[in-house]
């Protein structure tokens, strides 16, 4: 005999169980207002799911290993010469402080902001997917863009959540 009331609806929960760890970077609190709009729904949808955010500029190496599946998040700057770059403080993190980072498989999802105005709107995106790909790990998700201010695109933040949690089941792991 166990000590487990529900065998069958411990196992389940356990199988559910899944860690996410945010890594952004926001100085106008726009990406921000992106991650905690998609955090607020996922809380909803998947209630045993562990989340944490850490800011860019206070992420080491190491954060970008922790969680079952790392998600990057960052709006588009004009700096660095030209438009259309990560936000400084993501830059430092993934180029200076994680530049030989193994992320060896590890799943992941990205989310870019930018505006319209700009000819490399939401370049961003695709500098998050470049740095995991060229560091080994495995978009699990179409790259989230944000265009314009966020306030308004929940809808669009909450249906890319539930893409992410569909696609962070194991078994679509190998």
């Amino acid at each position: 005999m166990n000590n487990i009331a529900n065998p069958a609806g411990a196992a389940l929960h356990l199988v559910q169980r899944r860690s996410l760890h945010v890594v952004f970077a926001s100085t106008s609190g726009h990406t921000e207002y992106v991650v905690d709009a998609l955090i607020d729904s996922l809380k909803s949808i998947t209630p045993g799911w562990e989340m944490e955010e850490t800011r860019s500029e206070k992420a080491q190496p190491k954060d970008l290993l922790s969680g079952d599946v790392l998600l990057l998040a960052s709006a588009t700057w004009n700096t660095g010469g030209s438009e259309g770059q990560l936000n400084p403080h993501m830059w430092v993190l993934l180029h200076d402080k994680a530049k030989t980072l193994d992320l060896a498989g590890k799943p992941c999802a990205c989310i870019g902001l930018g505006d319209h105005r700009y000819f490399y709107t939401a370049r961003a995106a695709d500098h998050l997917q470049h740095y995991v790909e060229a560091h080994h790990g495995r978009l699990i998700v179409p790259t989230l863009k944000i265009i314009d201010e966020p306030y308004g695109q929940e809808e669009a933040v909450r249906a890319w959540g539930k893409q992410l949690v569909d696609a962070s089941k194991p078994a679509d792991w190998c």
